[in-house]
C-alpha cells in the first residue's frame, strides 16, 4: 500500500476502514479455515470527480526541465545543461482543505520558517556527503540511550534548539492539523490510554502485539510522500522530509542496540523530534485502515496506541484467532511495518487483561502493583519527607506526584481521591 492512498481516504471520508481489507476477489471469514492471500492495494488509486476533489490520478509528477536556475537547490539535469524544476506541481485545493501554506521552492519554505535558504539546507544536512553526519558533533541531535524495561536498550535522538524550533513549527502549523485514524490514540489531542483501552472492556479475549522499530521503519520516502500528498510540491515535501528524518553517525550506535540497526543508516524518523509522533501515525493511516477493517469483518475491536496494537472481540473472536493472525501479520508486512516476535500476547478474561496499562477487565482501572507503588511513594513522603522519595532528582516532584494521582483518578475516582488525602499530608519544606 502506498501513501497516497492516505489521501484517498482524506479525500472521500472514508478513514474509518469501512472497505475491504482484503484486495480484488479475496475474502476471509471468521469460521473459514482456508489460507487467505491478501494482495497489495494500488498505490495511486484512479479518483474520478465523482467521489474526489482531483479528476487526475495521484501520481509523481515528470520534473520540467528549464534553461535557468528556478531556485537555489535547484537539481541540474544529468547533462549539466539545464535544471529541474520540482515545484511547479503544488496542489492548492488540497493544501487548502487544511489551510496550509502554499510553498513550492526551498526559498518559500525557508522564508515560511523565519530562517534563511543556506540555513535550510544546513539543518536539514544538505552539505553533508553523502547526507549524513560524519560525527556526532556535526549531527544536529543529541543522542541518548535508555534502557528497556523489559531489556534491551532504545536510542533516543533529541533535535537540538535549533532545529527543535523549526520542527516545533511544522508540527503546529502543518501535521497537528491533519487528522488521525480514529483507532489511533497515541499523541493524538483528546485521545489517551485510557480511550484506547475503553473498547476493549469487558471482552473474552484480547489479541496484543507490537510494531518492531516503529519510528526508525518510517523512511524518508514516506514522509515526502505525506507531505506529496497534502498538496506539497515535490521540491517543498523533499525540504519538509530532510527536516524531519535524520542518519544516524555510526559511532553513535557503538553501544548497540536489540533494534536492526540498519535502519538507522538511513534517514528515518528520530525518536524524540516533536514532528515524529504525529508523522509515525499519518505513514500508519492505511495500516490503521486495514486492520480496522479486517477486524470488523471477524467482530473484534482494533486500537492503536503508537507501536501497541490490541484487538479484542467475544468468543467468536476468540475461536478465529488461528485465521486472524496470519492476515494480521500479511497486513502489516505489506505496510512495511514487523511485528515484535516476543511481544505478541493473547489474554482471556479469566486472567488480568489490561491494554496500554490500564485494566478492562470489568472497568478501565488502575493496575494494583501500580496503585501501591504509588501509595507506598507518598506514605514514605509524609513519613521522611519528598525529598527521600525523590530519587531521580525531578525538579518539579510535587507536580510531578500530582500527575500521576490525576492518572489514577481518571481510571478509578476511588483511588485517586484516596492517594490524594495522602498528597495532602505531605510537608514539602521537608
Amino acid at each position: 500500500m502506498g501513501l497516497f492512498s492516505w489521501l484517498w481516504g482524506l479525500i472521500t471520508g472514508k478513514s474509518g476502514g469501512s472497505g475491504s481489507p482484503h484486495g480484488p476477489g479475496q475474502t476471509a471469514t471468521p469460521t473459514g479455515r482456508s489460507r487467505v492471500r491478501l494482495r497489495r492495494r494500488r498505490s495511486t488509486p484512479r479518483l474520478t470527480p465523482r467521489n474526489s476533489v482531483a479528476t487526475e490520478p495521484v501520481r509523481p509528477p515528470q520534473a520540467a526541465v528549464v534553461s535557468i536556475r528556478p531556485y537555489r537547490f535547484a537539481r541540474r539535469t544529468p547533462n549539466l545543461r539545464n535544471w529541474f524544476d520540482f515545484s511547479g506541481d503544488v496542489n492548492l485545493q488540497r493544501l487548502g482543505r487544511f489551510q496550509l501554506p502554499p510553498l513550492a521552492t526551498s526559498d518559500d519554505v525557508a522564508r515560511w520558517l523565519g530562517i534563511t535558504t543556506g540555513e535550510l539546507a544546513w539543518l536539514s544536512g544538505r552539505f553533508w556527503e553523502p547526507y549524513a553526519p560524519a560525527t556526532i558533533q556535526q549531527a544536529h541531535y543529541h543522542f541518548v540511550w535508555i534502557n528497556k524495561r523489559r531489556g534491551g536498550r532504545r536510542l533516543i535522538e533529541i533535535p537540538k534548539a535549533r532545529l527543535r524550533a523549526v520542527q516545533d513549527r511544522i508540527l503546529r502549523q502543518i501535521l497537528d492539523r491533519i487528522p488521525a485514524h480514529s483507532a489511533a490514540h497515541g499523541f493524538v489531542t483528546g485521545r489517551s490510554n485510557r480511550s484506547n483501552a475503553e473498547p476493549h472492556v469487558e471482552k473474552n479475549v484480547l489479541l496484543k502485539l507490537d510494531l518492531r522499530n516503529f519510528y526508525p521503519s518510517v523512511s524518508f520516502s514516506r514522509v515526502v510522500a505525506i507531505f506529496r500528498s497534502l498538496g506539497f510540491s515535490r521540491e517543498a515535501a523533499g525540504w519538509f522530509g530532510r527536516l524531519t528524518t535524520t542518519t544516524t553517525p555510526k559511532s553513535a550506535l557503538t553501544p548497540g542496540t536489540e533494534a536492526d540497526q540498519r535502519n538507522f543508516f538511513r534517514r528515518h524518523l528520530p525518536q524524540g523530534a516533536p514532528t515524529s509522533p504525529a508523522l509515525a501515525n499519518l505513514s500508519a493511516f492505511v495500516l490503521d485502515l486495514r486492520l480496522s477493517g479486517l477486524a470488523r469483518s471477524f467482530h473484534a475491536n482494533y486500537t492503536r496506541y503508537a507501536d501497541d496494537i490490541t484487538f479484542s472481540g467475544d468468543e467468536r473472536f476468540r475461536r478465529s484467532i488461528a485465521v486472524f493472525l496470519p492476515l494480521v501479520r500479511q497486513i502489516i508486512s505489506q505496510e512495511r511495518f514487523q511485528i515484535h516476535p516476543g511481544k505478541l500476547r493473547v489474554e482471556r478474561r479469566s486472567q488480568r487483561q489490561s491494554v496500554t496499562g490500564v485494566v478492562v477487565n470489568s472497568r478501565t482501572n488502575i493496575r494494583r502493583d501500580v496503585y501501591d507503588r504509588l501509595k507506598a511513594i507518598l506514605t514514605n513522603c509524609v513519613r521522611f519527607g519528598p525529598s527521600s522519595q525523590n530519587r531521580d532528582g525531578r525538579p518539579e516532584f510535587a507536580s510531578h506526584l500530582r500527575g500521576r494521582i490525576a492518572h489514577v483518578q481518571s481510571l478509578n475516582v476511588v483511588r485517586g481521591e484516596k492517594l490524594l488525602e495522602i498528597y495532602s499530608r505531605i510537608d514539602w519544606s521537608r
